[in-house]
């Protein structure tokens, strides 16, 4: 029980100071007439004043509350490196054994994990999280187990303006002996030109106690499309500019890895994942006319629409047959550079379309071969027949023949007909989705040469069933034969007109070898820590696509996963990764690489533990920080305002903290007594004064 005394005064104070001073002034002429009961007087006109203060005894019944003990527990992903996990549990073990020798103290526990969309350690959000939470006045003490790597520490400036509550003590985990190496991709584009060199900046540092073994280089493997490696040797902790030329378009995924040195933390860091979005400066494609047709324009609109493409058209508007007098001089004002462009340049296009085009000698079967070597090497042509085609002055009938995925019949069909995508068609990236339904509502073509298929995939019949649309590889390079030459009518809209546009499109596309019209791919698309995975393929049931996916985690653990067919030729999954970092795909021949967040989370960006980072919210309060494996310091009580860390134990304030149970209050004189004491003072006074 405690007791203190309380006033409530019976009249406002402002009257109780007037009366004072006017029982001041009237004592004062008491003496100066020299009364002798002027003491009484006095002793009764106090005795009054405090009566009307109203004094009285408080008790109140408090119960003693006891001091809390803090205790933050990083359970982020980088405390999983190495032994940390256990050197945690065995110090929170010894800690709470030690803090049981305080006196009427609690623990209150509180748990911290990664940080949302890759923030990192948010160890100082969770410290005034957890504070807010607890009744301030009672807690004594804040350890924080942990390896040192909070990302929200605030500048020392900020620290300096916080008042906390009781001492903060840090015990790290790790070993002074670690160290480990990391990639740093410091420059990275996300774009880059076909063809043209990108300047990726990247650099390998160590961090910690590195071995003296450890040279100064470093192997660096870079992978692009899950690709064979390239194997550089570049120095540690310099930055080096390294020249990456793209080779097709669309997404590129760069993989830049050190391989694991002996001894290091970890390995999650030696990674970086680089996607750079392939674009083409320009698609330059040489279009070549065998005669004046209606589709000629067509191709040529077609083509020249897009502001994308440099398009070079070559057109025999007099074929060498042709003799009507007119003098030579007056038919041309310049050579068209046919040795330029098909010997010396031919290189330079990405792309050669022959639009009715047939052996007159223009074209000498030498350039007629080297079209067919650009092919092999890597190019792309594609072959708009008409009926040239069927006639002994055919392209096939030349060097192209080796290269050409079909060969004419001889026969030409003349006859309405709607194009239909083959069962083959609706699996390929290129006419996929393009018709709807068994019957298209696509507009008539009026001919076409019939072919016999030699490789390659049918994509589009016409007439008959005949083959329309047949495309192959060969070698290095890509052909596709369109065995007709009214394709111009859809964009005429004639009969409704078709997809020309977005059929031309996507063969330009896959003839580049764009990886999203890859017909055999294994693709996987991130958003947040969710992955898309997507296989596509032109094979039946027997096709390595019903075999299940390979996942291999960012920490080397292994998950299969069943795709399920969504359409023809397309099979699907999602997954939900458990961690950050970069997930491998492998399924059959097929592989490939995806990243949830980055390749390297911010946790495993810099792994060796460290005093640095929390040093300055520790010594704002005075506490001190130890290493687990130094073990943990014994528990005290101290004094508020003195050193709370000293060698060997932690600080605590006692905070005798309590809560009121009851309250009573008791006049301190009673009402009866006062009333006869102060009429005793006046009597007395007026006795004494009387018989003088």
């Amino acid at each position: 029980m405690t007791q203190s005394i309380i006033f409530d005064p019976l009249l406002p104070l402002s009257l109780i100071y007037a009366g004072a001073l006017i029982s001041l002034i009237a004592l004062g002429f008491f003496v100066w007439r020299g009364l002798l009961g002027w003491p009484s007087r006095a002793a009764g006109l106090v005795l009054l004043l405090a009566a009307l203060l109203n004094p009285s005894v408080q008790s109140e019944d408090r119960q003693a509350l006891s001091d809390i003990v803090l205790i933050i527990r990083d359970k982020s992903a980088s405390q999983s490196i190495g032994e940390r996990t256990a050197q945690n549990d065995r110090a929170l073990i010894e800690l709470r054994r030690k803090l049981a020798t305080l006196p009427n103290t609690e623990l209150h526990e509180v748990e911290l994990g990664d940080g949302a969309a890759d923030s990192g350690t948010a160890l100082f959000a969770a410290l005034n999280e957890a504070i807010a939470e607890l009744p301030q006045a009672r807690i004594s003490g804040i350890v924080l187990l942990t390896d040192g790597q909070a990302h929200d520490i605030p500048p020392q400036e900020v620290l300096d303006g916080n008042t906390w509550p009781a001492p903060i003590h840090a015990a790290l985990s790790g070993y002074q002996t670690d160290w480990d190496r990391r990639l740093v991709l410091s420059k990275a584009p996300g774009f880059g030109i076909i063809g043209e060199p990108v300047t990726l900046a990247i650099k390998v540092e160590d961090q910690g106690a590195v071995p003296a073994t450890e040279g100064p280089l470093a192997k660096l493997l870079v992978s692009v499309d899950g690709g064979p490696d390239q194997v550089f040797d570049v120095p540690i902790g310099k930055e080096l500019d390294i020249p990456l030329t793209l080779s097709h378009g669309g997404m590129n995924v760069v993989e830049f890895t050190v391989p694991t040195a002996e001894g290091e933390l970890t390995d999650r860091n030696n990674t970086a994942i680089l996607q750079i979005n392939g674009v083409r400066d320009r698609l330059r494609v040489l279009l070549v006319s065998g005669e004046p047709h209606p589709g000629e324009r067509t191709w040529r609109n077609l083509l020249k629409s897009d502001s994308s493409v440099d398009l070079v058209h070559f057109t025999i508007l007099r074929p060498p047959e042709k003799q009507d007098g007119v003098p030579v001089s007056e038919l041309s004002l310049i050579a068209f550079p046919t040795r330029e462009l098909f010997l010396e340049k031919i290189d330079d296009f990405d792309l050669i379309i022959f639009d009715r085009y047939k052996r007159r000698g223009i074209l000498p079967a030498a350039y007629l071969e080297n079209i067919a070597n650009y092919v092999r090497r890597g190019g792309a042509v594609l072959l708009a027949a008409g009926p040239d085609f069927a006639s002994v002055e055919s392209l096939y009938f030349s060097a192209l023949s080796d290269v050409l995925p079909a060969a004419p019949t001889a026969r030409l069909i003349e006859q309405e007909f709607r194009p239909q995508v083959t069962e083959l068609g609706q699996k390929h990236p290129v006419t996929e989705g393009l018709q709807n339904g068994d019957t298209p509502d696509w507009g008539r073509w009026l001919r076409m040469v019939e072919v016999g298929p030699k490789a390659g995939h049918t994509l589009m019949s016409g007439g008959d069933g005949s083959p329309l649309l047949q495309l192959d590889r060969v070698q290095e390079g890509r052909v596709a034969l369109l065995a007709s030459d009214h394709a111009w009518l859809w964009h005429r809209g004639f009969d409704g007109g078709g997809p020309q546009l977005e059929l031309l499109r996507r063969l330009a596309h896959w003839m580049m070898k764009e990886p999203e019209l890859e017909e055999e791919a294994l693709r996987a698309t991130a958003a947040g820590t969710e992955m898309t995975i997507v296989r596509r393929t032109l094979g039946g049931e027997e096709s390595d696509a019903n075999l299940p996916v390979i996942i291999t985690k960012p920490d080397g653990a292994t998950e299969q996963i069943n795709l399920s067919q969504t359409q023809p030729g397309r099979f699907e999954a999602q997954y939900e990764g458990e961690d950050l970092g970069l997930y491998r795909l492998t399924q059959g021949d097929h592989a490939t690489v995806v990243a949830l967040g980055p390749a390297a989370p911010r946790e495993f960006i810099e792994t060796v533990g460290t005093a640095d980072v929390v040093a300055p919210l520790v010594n704002s309060t005075r506490g001190g920080i130890v290493r687990v494996e130094n073990g943990i310091p014994d528990a005290r009580t101290i004094r508020a305002g003195r050193n709370a860390a000293g060698a060997g134990w932690f600080g605590f304030v006692p905070r005798e903290a309590y809560v009121t149970t009851g309250i009573s209050v008791t006049p301190f004189v009673p009402a009866w007594l006062l009333f006869v004491l102060i009429s005793g003072l006046v009597v007395g006074a007026w006795l004494r004064e009387g018989r003088r």
